[in-house]
């Protein structure tokens, strides 16, 4: 088993173990006290972009949702005429860096959440550890009328005006305690100063989402455009593989059965190169992963021609209200919604 997936049973177990490490959470905690610190007092330096700078983050380790919400902020925005932009560290991916992200790229090169963001919505986006550089190459392009960060709330370097921290409440906070004896990146009281997004079914705010999921898709037909008619999908009720590299595994295991079928659990580390030998299996069941999967299974998809391999996309759905702050929030900053 690797460490990390080490680390994700006993934080889901909360197992007891876990407090031998609280000494090295509150040295954790004392770096970021002191960081934070260091950046409001001016003497570590930070970058104040030209155009406002919207944070969407997680004050937690593992999959929040973070990806499909920034996908949908950016439809919305679009659909609304705004000019926006999206940068991203760009994990995963090789470089140079900073560089555009073109929907051609592959995950090696930039990243699998950042080519799946332009693949689903054509959006200007640019990754690189620094994020001033990611930044000042868009600003060669365009001035857009804000930019999204994807994650980058730890990121003090860069100023932000708005912050979105998505909560997984389904998950809760654990132990409530920082790394390595928790979760948390940042202490709770960190929420305090951010607008909270919930996500999941026991949200009770009125700031909410939830991923719905789509039809499945054919992950050959994605890649191979001389594939012009759609197989059938594969019925509920049979025996199906789920493949999933991402942060929270199993909210993908029961959408898939909620929507009937019966699952083979294949669990790989988040941000996972797949090689087609991982998809190898000794059956001809159907297999099915998720979108942020499939950019990374999608580069060998002729190789799997002779398989039946489906992805099942989710999109973010938000509660009305969320909708209505960032409106209001971007009138505050003087962005103007065009009529």
């Amino acid at each position: 088993m690797q460490l990390e997936q080490h680390f994700t049973q006993a934080w889901a177990k909360q197992s007891g173990w876990l407090n031998l490490l609280r000494p090295l959470s509150g040295l954790y905690g004392l770096i970021i006290q002191c960081r934070r610190y260091l950046y409001a007092q001016d003497i570590l330096k930070s970058y104040r972009a030209p155009v406002p700078v919207m944070i969407i983050g997680n004050i937690t380790v593992g999959g929040s949702g973070k990806t499909p919400l920034i996908i949908e902020l950016v439809n919305f925005l679009q659909y609304f005429g705004l000019n926006v932009a999206v940068i991203s560290r760009g994990y995963g991916g090789q470089g140079p860096f900073p560089r555009l992200v073109d929907d051609d790229d592959t995950p090696d090169s930039v990243g699998d959440e950042p080519l799946l963001i332009v693949q689903q919505t054509g959006v200007l986006m640019a990754v690189g550890p620094n994020r001033q550089q990611a930044i000042e190459l868009i600003l060669q392009d365009t001035k857009p009328d804000l930019i999204l960060s994807d994650d980058g709330l730890q990121h003090l370097a860069l100023q932000r005006d708005l912050e979105w921290i998505v909560l997984d409440v389904d998950r809760g906070l654990g132990n409530q305690q920082l790394l390595p004896a928790g979760f948390l990146r940042e202490p709770v009281n960190r929420l305090d100063s951010a607008t909270v997004i919930e996500h999941g079914k026991s949200g009770s705010s009125d700031l909410t989402m939830q991923l719905e999921s789509n039809a499945l898709q054919p992950l050959i037909a994605q890649s191979n455009s001389k594939f012009n008619t759609k197989p059938p999908s594969p019925s509920a009720g049979i025996q199906v593989h789920a493949v999933a590299g991402i942060g929270r595994p199993q909210r993908f295991f029961q959408s898939l059965k909620e929507l009937g079928f019966e699952l083979i659990e294949h669990i790989f580390p988040d941000h996972y190169d797949y090689l087609p030998s991982d998809l190898e299996f000794e059956d001809d069941l159907p297999i099915i992963t998720t979108a942020k999967d499939a950019v990374k299974i999608q580069q060998f998809a002729d190789m799997l021609a002779e398989k039946s391999v489906w992805v099942l996309p989710v999109q973010a759905q938000l509660s009305t209200g969320c909708y209505e702050l960032l409106l209001q929030q971007l009138k505050d900053l003087n962005i103007a919604i065009p009529q």
